[in-house]
């Protein structure tokens, strides 16, 4: 058997499965179910040592730190419908945002659908220390006429998103966000408010995505909480992977070749097969199908600190309006999700979000020590993470159904041939899987939902 997740044991050549699949992200590993399901023999090679691709989670000293760390807006629908992924525990941040811009700090809270202009945050969670202090925050929060009619226009605006079916947000003119957003509301509401926020759900601080995915990304928003899997990003990986047979996924097997018949590795012989599915990442991907459009990426850089005293327990999101930045959000982890940092210990993950500076970590700091309010002199750095793919760019026209069947018995998947979710993710695996058990004449073991939306 070739290296699997929980064995060093090799096998050069002679094995021969029904499909490869090649990356063991949770588009591979999602597919890889599907299939199985339907009684097909699998095996997902990863070349890295562990599994997960952009969701990886690293272990340093007792904390858990995601090397990306996408912001979730997981429905329990998308949970229930993929098979390993209802059991995924979410820790939601608090209602609302609390968006830094020009020194002072205003929250901005969830519309709830029934009450237009309302809010769901119901202020500002207790904390202590920091820019999240009750007082500061709400002493700071927007209190001219002109504030309050942009909080009232933006509530309304998500109120409707939230009541407007997806199906229907899809058929709009597409144009870019910043376009269509400017259009609805005041451009002081776009850059102060939306602009910092999407940045942080979508990593593009430019609003150059598609205005009907900047909806989608909204109206997901106006119906819940952003979230992070309890543990890690890499929780959905490991839950995926949990659910296959033991040796399906085998890490640290280097792809060089693949055709419909035989996957060649760099030092694991030859696997023979019926099919072969890419789910690796876009650029590589078109390394071993070169032809294979490869899209533009929004880089992401992910700071991991620990501080001796929290600069507060709120876990509430904080974001950056001054796109100066260079910090685009931050948040105190450990706060959101204690199970990230050993007992007694804080974990303040902030996001980068373009090419990084020179010296990252300098000016991250400093301006760390503006949001938060206090030094950061004593702050210990555990991690810094640059990763120039991180998210494909969804610039209008975006096709979220990009072709996953290439010819029969080859077949490739991921964000890139949907959507720069996880739900695109997740969708694409689906219709990967259908199209293959289609051609090789295997009736479909459950019926197959669309791709999320969202």
């Amino acid at each position: 058997m070739l290296s699997t997740a929980s064995s060093a044991q090799h096998r050069d050549v002679g094995e021969s499965v029904d499909v490869v699949i090649v990356g063991a992200g949770i588009a591979g590993l999602a597919a890889a179910r599907e299939l199985i399901d339907a009684e097909l023999t699998v095996a997902v090679l990863e070349a890295e040592p562990q599994l997960g691709g952009r969701l990886a989670t690293d272990s340093v000293d007792g904390f858990r730190l995601d090397r990306v760390g996408p912001l979730l807006t997981l429905s329990p629908e998308d949970l229930r419908a993929t098979p390993g992924l209802d059991g995924l525990a979410l820790r939601p941040f608090a209602p609302g945002v609390l968006v830094h811009s020009d020194g002072r700090y205003g929250r901005w809270g969830v519309p709830h659908p029934r009450r237009a202009g309302g809010h769901r945050s119901g202020g500002v969670h207790r904390g202590v220390g920091g820019a999240f202090s009750v007082a500061r925050a709400l002493a700071s929060a927007p209190r001219n006429p002109s504030a309050s009619l942009d909080q009232a226009r933006l509530g309304t605006s998500l109120v409707r998103l939230a009541a407007t079916p997806a199906q229907r947000l899809l058929t709009r003119p597409e144009r870019s966000a910043r376009e269509a957003l400017s259009a609805r509301l005041p451009a002081r509401t776009v850059q102060g408010v939306l602009r910092p926020l999407l940045a942080a759900l979508l990593a593009d601080p430019d609003l150059t995505t598609s205005s009907r995915r900047a909806d989608l990304a909204l109206r997901a928003f106006a119906l819940g909480r952003p979230a992070v899997p309890a543990g890690g990003s890499a929780a959905l990986p490991e839950l995926l992977a949990a659910a296959l047979p033991p040796g399906t996924v085998r890490t640290g097997v280097r792809v060089t070749d693949v055709s419909v018949a035989r996957v060649v590795t760099a030092e694991h012989g030859v696997l023979g097969c019926r099919s072969v599915l890419l789910a690796t990442g876009a650029r590589a991907a078109a390394e071993l199908l070169p032809g294979l459009r490869v899209p533009g990426f929004h880089p992401v850089t992910v700071l991991h600190h620990t501080a001796p005293l929290p600069p507060t327990t709120d876990p509430t999101l904080l974001l950056e309006s001054d796109p100066g930045g260079p910090v685009a959000h931050t948040a105190v982890m450990s706060a959101v999700d204690p199970s990230r940092a050993p007992a007694g210990r804080t974990l303040i993950t902030s996001t980068v979000l373009g090419a990084p500076p020179d010296d990252t970590e300098r000016r991250v700091r400093k301006h760390l020590a503006t949001l938060y309010g206090t030094s950061t002199d004593d702050w210990e750095l555990l991690a810094l993470h640059h990763t120039p793919d991180a998210v494909p760019a969804m610039p209008p026209p975006h096709d979220d159904r990009r072709s996953v069947r290439l010819l029969a018995g080859l077949y490739v998947c991921g964000d890139h041939r949907d959507t720069s979710t996880v739900q695109g993710s997740l969708g694409s695996a689906r219709r990967a899987a259908t199209a293959l058990l289609a051609d090789l004449g295997v009736r479909l073991p459950r019926a197959v939902p669309a791709s999320g939306a969202a």
